[in-house]
């Protein structure tokens, strides 16, 4: 089940007098900026030896397959069975005449929504916070910040409007993808409309979930969002091609993006980010970190077992869907099989993240009775579809690996 959205790109401007104003942090101003962790070079992510294990061609093979098929610029993967390298690989081009790497570098997106739901029950955990605490002393001028809690944001299931399906922010974003935005203006768009719902009443995708999570922690532990994504996340599992960009830059070596989104062809891989989320979580990362991040987020490894049921499950199975007026593409059932935890998507027994936006796709992935983690990062040729193509060969893959647990 895809719950991250990728919509067509358009072109207006709306301004932000019209907007409901929440002050929210914007990110450190750019002296600061300078000092962000960049990627270890030393850690580079490299090909494996694809007569290691038997396993390796046949996956290549259907990564091989897929990318003709679906016309895809690049693939790069990783699979992993109880943290032991199955193969990792490229195929494809970055650019004309660039081969693909898998040290290369891509936005990571959605990715870091698993994370700040750690982050928050590591507070939790620690009794600096409890997930039924609304939203008031930290975000104070939110809508209803006495009715939703820091579990609604993180669960989503607050009933804010998503921007990222706002018309006028699509036309905007189209007309102007090189744009910083900042958190209010995103936010803006959100709360100008109607609550979908209750707040904790129904479930519904919202970007602007995240990005008022992301000022909370701040604003919970006096600490900018990215130091503690290091201190927390990226230090403790080794991820260190795992970076936060304030700006639009990718470390090298970086994989390049296309998309058709505006109409031609063309390259997006350094369209600007700040839309997808709050500043300190934009991320940038390769598919090895990929690879460590699921295989963490799928067996708890940052949480006490309570915690971990709680992400996996902190009261969204059971949420009705599309009731009350709420269209049934926006509030989705969630159902044991097929449900959003806190920051995670859980799909028939697979823990997983699939960002997609900008002409990147990804996803990661873990069976939790294998012990399987499959990552996998894809960009677009000019014939290619229109959706999260990395799904379509980690999909493939699961079939061939994990054949009673289909992804």
């Amino acid at each position: 089940m895809t719950f991250s959205r990728t919509r067509a790109l358009a072109a207006a401007v709306l301004t932000a007098a019209t907007l409901t104003s929440v002050a929210l942090p914007a990110g450190p101003p750019a002296a600061a900026r300078a000092l962000v962790k960049t990627p270890t070079p030393s850690h580079a992510c490299v090909r494996s030896d694809p007569d290691a294990d038997p396993r390796a061609r046949e996956v290549l093979d259907i990564a091989r397959q897929v990318r003709g098929e679906l016309d895809l610029k690049s693939v790069l993967l990783r699979v992993t069975v109880d943290g032991h390298e199955v193969v990792t690989g490229a195929l494809g081009e970055s650019m004309t005449g660039v081969p693909a790497e898998p040290a290369m570098h891509f936005r990571a997106g959605s990715v870091a929504f698993p994370f700040l739901g750690i982050i928050l029950l590591q507070l939790a955990e620690e009794g600096r916070i409890g997930l039924d605490d609304p939203v008031a002393p930290w975000l104070p001028d939110l809508p209803r910040a006495h009715e939703i809690t820091l579990r609604m944001l993180g669960d989503t299931t607050s009933g804010l409007a998503d921007y990222v399906t706002d018309q006028a922010f699509l036309d905007e974003l189209a007309a102007e993808p090189f744009r910083h935005w900042t958190p209010e203006e995103l936010v803006g768009f959100s709360t100008s409309q109607k609550f979908w719902y209750d707040p904790g009443t129904n479930w519904s995708y919202s970007h602007a979930n995240f990005v008022l999570l992301g000022a909370a922690l701040e604003r919970i532990t006096g600490t900018r969002l990215d130091h503690l994504l290091e201190q927390r996340i990226f230090g403790p599992l080794g991820m260190r091609q795992t970076v936060n960009s304030f700006t639009p830059d990718i470390p090298t070596p970086v994989l390049h993006a296309f998309t058709a989104s505006r109409g031609t062809y063309e390259e997006s891989t350094f369209w600007n980010p700040s839309w997808t989320t709050a500043p300190g979580a934009v991320l940038i990362s390769d598919v090895c970190d990929l690879t460590r991040s699921i295989e963490a987020v799928g067996t708890g490894a940052l949480l006490s077992p309570e915690s971990f049921r709680t992400q996996l499950n902190p009261g969204t199975v059971g949420l009705p869907g599309p009731v009350n007026g709420c269209p049934k593409d926006v509030c989705l059932p969630q159902t044991e099989a097929q449900h959003f935890g806190l920051g995670v998507i859980i799909d028939k027994g697979w823990v997983l993240s699939n960002p997609s936006f900008s002409g990147y796709a990804a996803i990661e992935a873990y069976q939790p009775d294998e012990r399987l983690a499959i990552a996998v990062s894809t960009t677009r040729g000019c014939a290619a579809p229109d959706r999260n193509t990395a799904q379509d060969i980690a999909r493939l893959i699961a079939d061939r690996l994990a054949p009673n647990h289909p992804l």
